[in-house]
């Protein structure tokens, strides 16, 4: 069995084209010289697929009471009782 040559450019050719980090140092200025993870512009230091999904997996939920649909809930709560103290009277 022989080996594919299917990508002619060397490993290290191909790392040293790849485009690079847009991040900045803040103490020099100076970009980050790692490659960019394909499709991000910074690389897996800087937070290129880093993060949690929102909602119960995030390690720091604790009960959902002030997600966006409770607060969407609450706030039409609020409105349906201001128009029910006024008579209930719409037209």
């Amino acid at each position: 069995m022989t080996k594919s040559d299917a990508n002619p450019k060397s490993p290290v050719q191909r790392l040293q084209e790849a485009p690079r980090c847009h991040a900045r140092a803040k103490s020099t200025g100076e970009r980050c010289k790692c490659p960019a993870v394909r499709g991000w512009s910074v690389c897996r230091v800087h937070g290129a697929r880093g993060g949690h999904a929102a909602g119960p997996g995030h390690p720091q939920w604790k009960h959902g009471g002030r997600s966006l649909e409770v607060m969407a809930v609450r706030q039409l709560a609020s409105i349906l009782g201001q128009l029910g103290n006024r008579g209930g009277a719409l037209g």
